[in-house]
Parts: structure tokens; sequence; C-alpha cells
């Protein structure tokens, strides 16, 4: 058994599939030494992949890195749908899962330039749902169990607070707390509910922590999307694809995978004896939610173009969907004192964002800034070094930081260039 899936990897690995390769929006860098890194290096990065695809710790990966404005290194390994035995292809397209996040930033802040909302309004005044936000306090009730106890916010959730993740919103799945237990028992971010829903469901919740207090990972981004919709007048899809996709080129990026399509799909594995992978969306599947929070699909030439635009300061080929000031204003740190749980690193709007070159357990450039997904992908853009860099896979929760952090690690490595002065 062992001996037919190595072959079968190795077949994955050396057979190049045969498909029209997609427009790319960078050219292609003659060497990785052209733009300052090394072959040798990256050669590595392939190398650890292809190992964990014969483990069958990934179940096939697609990984990009761009520099100075050319591609130096894009490939395809392993299997689009191990299962099924597909190889794997640079068009294939990845659940993206909070990789979404930055996309809905973006949304939102092409309104605020429009002069239709500004960061700091309340989120009340345009979701009245959310007005007078509560807390939930857990207190003992004497005979060793918790109540949960209802008390005033101390002010109202800001639209900057949705942005940076200090609303006091969570995810269910992040602790055990009764508030935690009180999203669960809700479903909050049922597929089965549109943004509307979810807004109202959570205007009968309490919040984790007050406002403005603590950094804390949740659905702020999804209500954001509703914000989009609200102040735009559209869904959140149609903003996506008339406002940000269609004008950037995304064309295989959308809340779902249309049937003509479904045979680029890149399908999660359950690796052989590991922990029991949390369950992943059908991408075939038009669900009524469109979560802003993570319920895109996309390939990874499509996220390099709208990382390109973000790197060149809100313009794409022509097209500008952002001003230059508004994405340094996104990409700076905006917790300030909020306490986050990864040293050395702050949040702005939509992204995770490097303070300081050291104190981080992974090696980098201040100012650099990104953000992945719970599938295994991952994005960073370093405006130092004019770095962009991609992993796109379909992972075991279990594994994916690891992955993820391994390859960040070696992409740093492979920058082999004097600095400039």
């Amino acid at each position: 058994m062992r001996s037919a899936l190595n072959a079968a990897v190795i077949v994955a690995l050396l057979v190049a599939p045969v498909y029209a390769e997609p427009a790319e929006v960078l050219p292609r860098a003659k060497t990785p030494e052209e733009v300052g890194l090394s072959s040798e290096r990256l050669a590595r990065v392939r190398a650890v992949t292809a190992g964990h695809i014969e483990t069958g710790h990934v179940p096939g990966a697609v990984i990009l890195v761009a520099r100075h404005g050319k591609i130096a290194y894009f490939e395809s390994l392993g299997f689009r749908d191990r299962a099924a035995g597909a190889p794997m292809t640079k068009d294939a397209l990845f659940r993206i899962y909070s990789m979404t996040k930055p996309i809905t930033s973006v949304a939102l802040m092409m309104l605020v330039e429009e002069g239709r909302l500004q960061i700091s309004d309340p989120v009340s005044r345009y979701l009245p749902e959310l007005s007078k936000p509560k807390v939930g306090v857990e207190k003992s009730d004497g005979a060793g169990g918790k109540t949960l106890e209802v008390v005033d916010a101390p002010r109202e959730i800001t639209v900057q607070d949705l942005l940076r993740h200090t609303s006091g919103f969570t995810y269910g799945s992040r602790g055990d707390s009764l508030v935690h237990r009180a999203y669960r028992e809700a479903h909050v971010g049922s597929r089965d509910d549109t943004n509307a829903d979810l807004v109202a469901k959570l205007g009968r919740l309490p919040l984790l922590y007050a406002p403005g207090t603590r950094w804390e990972y949740g659905v702020s981004t999804d209500v954001l999307g509703r914000l989009v919709e609200v102040v735009s007048g559209m869904t959140l899809g149609r903003f996506f694809e008339e406002r940000i996709f269609r004008p950037l080129g995304m064309a295989d990026t959308a809340f779902w995978v249309p049937a003509d399509k479904m045979s680029r799909a890149a399908q999660p594995w359950q690796q052989p004896d590991g922990p029991a992978m949390t369950p992943r969306f059908d991408v075939a599947v038009r669900a009524r939610y469109e979560s802003g929070g993570g319920g895109l699909v996309g390939s990874t030439l499509d996220y390099l173009r709208f990382t390109t635009m973000l790197l060149n300061g809100g313009e794409l080929g022509g097209v500008r969907l952002l001003g230059r000031k508004t994405v340094d204003f996104m990409t700076a740190d905006h917790l300030g004192t909020i306490a986050i749980a990864a040293p050395g690193l702050g949040f702005g709007l939509g992204f995770q964002v490097r303070r300081e070159a050291g104190v981080a357990g992974l090696p980098g450039s201040t100012g650099e800034y990104g953000w992945a997904g719970n599938g295994g992908t991952l994005f960073w853009i370093d405006p130092q070094e004019r770095l962009i860099a991609l992993y796109m896979v379909q992972v075991s929760d279990y594994d994916r930081v690891l992955l993820r952090n391994q390859f960040r690690t070696m992409v740093q490595s492979a920058i082999a260039d004097a600095p400039k002065r």
C-alpha cells in the first residue's frame, strides 16, 4: 500500500498536466537570481513540499514567489484531488477561507474613499441591530459552575473595530466560554443564513470583550461584509465581482465554483491515521451565506493580481481601486497598546502587520503584511523587499501552521541580494 502511494506521488510530481496556462499578471524572471533570489534555496522549498506530499501531510500545492515585479518561482506539485489521483495544476481553485478578509477590507475602504462612511463611525449607524452592545461576563454560581451576566458595553462598536478585530466578536470554535457556547448554539456562521441573518443573530448575543479593549479573531469581517452590502446597495458577491474582480481580471474568484470549473477545484485530503479534519465546505454549492470572513474560492494567479494591486499602492494595469495613502493606512498597525497574542506583530485594517524585525518567531521585514486561511493557504507582501509569496494548499487544521511557518522561513532564506541603501 505504501509503495503504491509513493509511486502515485512520484507520477504526480513528475508528469506535467496538460492545460492552457492562464495569463499571468507579471512577467517571468529568466532565473530567480535575476530578482535577487537563490535558485538553490527555492529548490529546497520544492523538495520539502514533495516530502510532505509523499507522507500524506499535503495532498498537493501551488507555490508562487514574485519579486521586483516579476514571477521568480511558480510551480504546482502533487495532487489537486488525491482521492481521484488528479494531478495539481497551476490554475487549481482553492478554498482561501480567511484570505477573503483582506478583499472584504479593501471593499470597505473603497467605500470610505468615496465618502460613504468613515472608519470612526459607529457600526450601528448602518446596522441598527448592533446598537447598544452587551458584553458577557462569567460569574460563579456558587456551586462550582458559571453563569453569564450581560452588561452594557462602555462604547459602541466602530467600523475600525471590525477592520482590526477589536469589536468583541469571536468565533464559536475558538474557546469554550459561555459566550463561545452561545455562538455555537445560535449556529453563527451557518451557510444557510444570509449576511443579514448573521448580523441579526449577533445583535442578540453578548460580546466576548468590550469593544476596543482586546484583539479577538472572529466574525468581525463577516459583519464588515454586511456593512458593504448596506452602504453600497449590492450583495457582497456582486460588489466583489463588479468593483474588484472584474476590474482586476480575477476571473476565477467567487463564493462558489460553477460546474464548468469543478474539474479545477482543489480537494482536501484526510491523511491516513491523522486527526480528523474540520469539514470543508462544498465549493459546488452556491450557499446563501456570502462570508466576507472566509467564503471565497480562487486561483493562485487571481490572488497574485490582488496582492500586486496592493504592492503597487492600490493600482494594477491602469485600474486603481485604492489611493496609495489608503493602502499605507490599511497596512499600518492599528492596535497600538491593544495586546495581540503574537510577539512583534500587530494588526492593520484587514491584515496582520509586522511591527519590528525581531521579537516574532519568524524572520521578516518591518512593515510586511498578509494573512492566511483555514485550509492552509498563506500570503504575505514585503514592501521593503518588493516581494509577494503565495502558498496554496488544502490541508488539515493540525498541519497548517507548521507548514505555513516552514514555507515562510524557507522563502525568506532565499533572498540573496544585498539590501538597497
